[in-house]
């Protein structure tokens, strides 16, 4: 196992932290050990996403409890200086991105992170025709009455960049538009290239609606974060040029890694 940069450096006096802090401050311990993070990480040089010691390991480092350890780090992850990855650990944040094109247009998240010349790729967990529910219905205004044209394609997908899930998104696109879009390789393209090129569907403006939500544990597994992580919502139905519904749909996306940029004109 590689050595923790953390283990080279001792503490002064060579006592544990919790030694050294006076019985009535001890419930500051957390505050402490997050300042000597940030003071290891400066002194190290640590690059955006270098990974941390574990808990156990700065538990020993620092001879403080778990919780302590835990309470530093949320608050850590909190401030956007670190982020974790469920079942990997912790790491040291990079500056958060700005996702302006995502939020404020009609262009893909694919679209719009290859424009920043970045790694982009695509898991697909769903790709089927079905009947969708009541939302999806009254969003797309399809028909309830089962027939051919109330029937949608709809693709769940983690979007990543640079190997870091960002997105999981669930899409839904009435069928009679996208003929044979559930059997096509969605894995190394673009969807809506696919849908600007094979099917002639341009998407001329869209509302949409961000909330605040926490990760289920469903969630947390597919953006590889911990269970309750603050997420941002995010409900879209797009428009074509005669302002017919085209497309829903509805993403959850890291907030710890970039930030929503809604630029205003007057």
């Amino acid at each position: 196992m590689k050595n923790s940069p953390f283990q080279s450096e001792t503490h002064s006096a060579g006592t544990p932290l919790e030694q050294a802090v006076p019985r009535a401050s001890r419930d500051l311990l957390w505050l402490q050990v997050k300042n000597s993070i940030l003071d290891l990480i400066s002194t190290q040089q640590l690059q955006a996403d270098a990974p941390l010691p574990s808990e156990s390991e700065l538990c020993t480092r620092f001879g403080v409890s778990r919780t302590v350890v835990r309470e530093a780090m949320n608050q850590l992850v909190y401030e956007h200086v670190i982020y974790k990855r469920q079942g990997k650990g912790a790491f040291v944040a990079g500056r958060r991105e700005s996702q302006e094109v995502f939020v404020s247009s009609a262009m893909g998240f694919s679209d719009e992170w290859l424009g920043k010349h970045r790694t982009v790729m695509r898991r697909i967990l769903v790709q089927q025709s079905k009947i969708p529910g009541p939302r999806v219905q009254e969003m797309l205004r399809l028909p309830t009455d089962g027939s051919t044209d109330s029937r949608v394609v709809e693709i769940a997908r983690v979007l990543s960049a640079e190997n870091i899930p960002r997105m999981f998104v669930t899409i839904s696109i009435p069928e009679r538009l996208v003929p044979g879009l559930a059997q096509l390789p969605l894995q190394t393209r673009s969807l809506y290239d696919i849908l600007r090129r094979q099917y002639g569907l341009h998407f001329k403006s869209a509302d949409r609606w961000i909330e605040a939500t926490a990760a289920t544990p469903e969630a947390a597994k597919l953006l590889q974060v911990a269970i309750g992580t603050p997420l941002i919502e995010v409900e879209s139905c797009a428009y074509n040029e005669t302002g017919q519904p085209v497309e829903y749909f509805k993403a959850l996306c890291r907030t710890d890694l970039g930030s929503l940029h809604f630029p205003v004109r007057r």
